[in-house]
C-alpha cells in the first residue's frame, strides 16, 4: 500500500462516511465491461465541485490490490453485478491527482519529475528485480514490469488538465506534460502495460497537442456525456429522494439547482443540492467554492452578439452556438461561440445537444450572471433593465399602448436589421422585453413555438409575490392581430394550464405587422373559475 501506487480505500471511505452520498458505483459496471479493450481510455470532464475526485477516489478502492474493499461495496450497486468478484481489488493501481502534487512538486516546472520519481520509488519496492535503477521514466518502467511479469496497471489521474488549463503561456510545462502523456498513453507499448485509464478534469481534449498525445482516449463531456451522464451529477430521481427525506421542496430545489441536460438526463449541481438539503436555504452555494469573477473577462470580450447573448439568457431564453470551433485554448479565444462554450465546460452554462443552443441552467447562476453584470456596469444590461422594468409596470397597469410602445422600441434596437423580419426573432423579443420580470417570476415557460410566427409564454409568480403579481400569459402574433390571440387562448384554453395557480392572471396578445413594422397590444383580466366566452 502507498501513496500512489496501490493506495487504500479511504479517501472513499471519507466519501461514504458524509451524511449524504448517492451511489454512483454503477460507473464500475461500465469501466468493468471495457477493461482491457479500446474502449478502457476514458476522459471525463465536469466542472468543479461534480463530484470528479469522488469518483477517481471510488475507481481506485475498487480495484486497488492495496485494500480490501469488499465489505465497503457490498450494499452499493455494483455489488450486485456479476463481475463484482472478478475485479475487486485485483489490480495494481497509480493513482495521480495533478492538483494536489503541485505543492510537495515545488512549482509546476517540477509537477512531471516529482509525479515520476515518486512513483518509481513505490514501484521498485513491489518490483525490485524488474527496475533497474537506470530507469527513469514511468512508462518505461510500466512497461518493464508488464514484459517481465504480464501485469497490467490501471491508471487513475484526477484533475488531468491543471497543467493544460493553469499553465497555457509556460510553453516548457505544457511540453514536458505533454510528453509524460504521449508516453503513458500514446501508440501501441502503453495498451500491453494499462488495463484501464480514467482521467478526470473540466476540459475536454480538444486542443493540439494533447490531442497528439490522447487520441485514443474516448471522452465524456457536459457537450455529450453519452452513456456516463447519469454519473456526472445527481439525477432528477435521484434529488427527489433527497428532497423527500431532508422534507425540502422539490419544486423549489429544481428551479434553483437544476439545468444540465446530459443526453435524456436532467442533472443537478451535487455540491448545490447537497448544501441546501443540509442547510435549508435557497442560495448560490456553488459560488462560494470559487470566485465567478472568472466570468467578468469573459462576457466582457468583444465579440459581436456575445453580450446581446448574454442578456438573452440572463431573460430564460436559450441561443443557439457552434460548440466545434472550440480549440480549448483558453487564452486567444476566437468568437462568440468560444467563450459560450468554455462557459459550458465550466458548467455556467447549460446546453441543449439536440438544439444546438446554450442556456443558463438554473436560479443559482443566474443570479452569479447578473451579479457579474453589475459589477462591470454594463451599459447594455442596465438600459435594458430599465427599459424592461417600465414594460412589466405597463403590462401590469394593463397599458396596451404602452406595452406595444415598448416592445416596439426594444424590437427595433436589440434585433439586427437582417433578422428584424424574422418570425422567430419575436421570441427573442420577448424574453429580452421582459427581462426584468425575473425578479419577481420563475423562469418563462415557453408553451409554443412554430414557425408560422406565434410563441406562448408563461410567467408565474415567486411564491412571496404571488398576491401581488399576476400569472402571465403572453402569446404572439405575426401580420395578424392582438384580438385574434385573446381569442385563441379562451378558444384552446391556455388558462387552463394555470390551474393550480391561485392568484389573478392577465392574458397579453402581441401582434406585429411586417409591413407597418408597428405592434399592437391587448390584455384582458382573466378570472379563476370565469366561464370561456
Amino acid at each position: 500500500m502507498g501513496r500512489f501506487v496501490n493506495p487504500d480505500n479511504s479517501a472513499f471511505q471519507v466519501a461514504l462516511s458524509s451524511e449524504i452520498y448517492i451511489d454512483k458505483t454503477g460507473l464500475l459496471a461500465y469501466t468493468n465491461k471495457v477493461l482491457n479493450t479500446k474502449q478502457a481510455w476514458i476522459c471525463s470532464s465536469r466542472p468543479r465541485r461534480f463530484g470528479k475526485s469522488i469518483t477517481a477516489d471510488m475507481i481506485t478502492a475498487y480495484y486497488s490490490k492495496g485494500c480490501d474493499s469488499r465489505q465497503m461495496f457490498s450494499d452499493l450497486a455494483i455489488s450486485k453485478e456479476e463481475s463484482f468478484e472478478i475485479h475487486l481489488n485485483r489490480y495494481d493501481v497509480i493513482h495521480l491527482d495533478v492538483q494536489w502534487c503541485l505543492t510537495p512538486a515545488g512549482g509546476t516546472e517540477k509537477v512531471v519529475d516529482y509525479i515520476q520519481k515518486s512513483v518509481l520509488a513505490e514501484l521498485r519496492e513491489l518490483y525490485p528485480d524488474e527496475l533497474q535503477e537506470s530507469i527513469g521514466s514511468l512508462p518505461d518502467a510500466l512497461s518493464c514490469i508488464s514484459s517481465a511479469t504480464g501485469k497490467k496497471f490501471v491508471v487513475v489521474i484526477d484533475e488531468w488538465d491543471v497543467l493544460i488549463r493553469d499553465e497555457t503561456a509556460n510553453q516548457a510545462v505544457q511540453e514536458a506534460y505533454i510528453n509524460f502523456l504521449r508516453g503513458m498513453f500514446k501508440g501501441t507499448e502503453p495498451t500491453r502495460f494499462i488495463h484501464l485509464a480514467y482521467l478526470t478534469g473540466i476540459l475536454p481534449i480538444k486542443k493540439e497537442k494533447t490531442q497528439s498525445a490522447l487520441n485514443n482516449f474516448d471522452e465524456f463531456t457536459m457537450l455529450d456525456a453519452n452513456l456516463l451522464a447519469p454519473y456526472v451529477g445527481f439525477t432528477e430521481e435521484e434529488v427527489k429522494g433527497l428532497c423527500e427525506k431532508y422534507h425540502r421542496d422539490f419544486a423549489d430545489v429544481k428551479r434553483w439547482y437544476d439545468g444540465y441536460m446530459l443526453e435524456a438526463c436532467q442533472v443537478y449541481n451535487p455540491q448545490a443540492v447537497v448544501s441546501v438539503m443540509m442547510r435549508g436555504t435557497f442560495q448560490s452555494y456553488w459560488s462560494n467554492t470559487g470566485s465567478y469573477e472568472v466570468i467578468l473577462p469573459l462576457i466582457d470580450m468583444d465579440f459581436d452578439g456575445l453580450r446581446s447573448a448574454v442578456i438573452e439568457m440572463l431573460s430564460g431564453a436559450s441561443v443557439e452556438v457552434d460548440v466545434a470551433s472550440f480549440r480549448n485554448d483558453i487564452v486567444s479565444f476566437s468568437n462568440k461561440d468560444d467563450v459560450l462554450t468554455y462557459l459550458i465546460h465550466l458548467g455556467y452554462l447549460g446546453f441543449d445537444q439536440k438544439s444546438q443552443t446554450a442556456f443558463i441552467p438554473n436560479e443559482e447562476i443566474r443570479q452569479e450572471f447578473v451579479k457579474a453584470t453589475r459589477r462591470k456596469k454594463w451599459n447594455e444590461l442596465l438600459k435594458f433593465q430599465q427599459e424592461s422594468a417600465a414594460l412589466l409596470d405597463a403590462t401590469l397597469d394593463m397599458d396596451e399602448d404602452a406595452v406595444a410602445e415598448g416592445i416596439e422600441r426594444i424590437h427595433m434596437e436589440y434585433v439586427s436589421l437582417i433578422q428584424y423580419n424574422n418570425e422567430n426573432s419575436l421570441s427573442s423579443v420577448l424574453t429580452i422585453a421582459y427581462l426584468s420580470a425575473m425578479q419577481y417570476y420563475f423562469k418563462p415557460i415557453r408553451e409554443l413555438l412554430t414557425g408560422r410566427g406565434f410563441a406562448d409564454f408563461v410567467f408565474i409568480p415567486r411564491a412571496e409575490y404571488s398576491r401581488e403579481y399576476p400569472a402571465l400569459l403572453v402569446e404572439l402574433k405575426w401580420n395578424k392581430d392582438a384580438m385574434t390571440a385573446i381569442r385563441q387562448m379562451k378558444e384552446k384554453k391556455y388558462p387552463d394550464v394555470l390551474m393550480q395557480y391561485t392568484g389573478n392572471i392577465l392574458l397579453v396578445a402581441v401582434n406585429y405587422d411586417k409591413k407597418s413594422k408597428k405592434h399592437q397590444c391587448v390584455i384582458e383580466k382573466f378570472e379563476k373559475g370565469q366561464e370561456y366566452e
